[in-house]
């Protein structure tokens, strides 16, 4: 298999999980709980952050692998 591919892979998943990982942590400082029961205003707003930090944390991993790839061709 492809070193490349594995590199990919891997770094997304670590970026999604760490990203939203990081929402969910946030989320409950503030007091957002989303396994609280029924669908409140604070339960949905602590799944958004959720998701707003695994799409970040996806970025972030994505734009390190760029930046990683741009300097092994100088």
């Amino acid at each position: 298999m492809d070193k490349s591919l594995w590199i990919e892979g891997l770094s997304d998943a670590i970026g999604f999980v760490g990203g939203a990982l990081l929402g969910f942590w946030l989320g409950r400082l503030i007091g957002l709980d989303i396994f609280s029961q029924g669908y409140s205003n604070a339960s949905i707003f602590g799944i958004v952050l959720v998701g707003l930090g695994g799409g970040l944390g996806l970025q972030l991993a994505r734009r390190w692998r760029k930046g990683r790839s741009t300097n092994k061709e100088e």
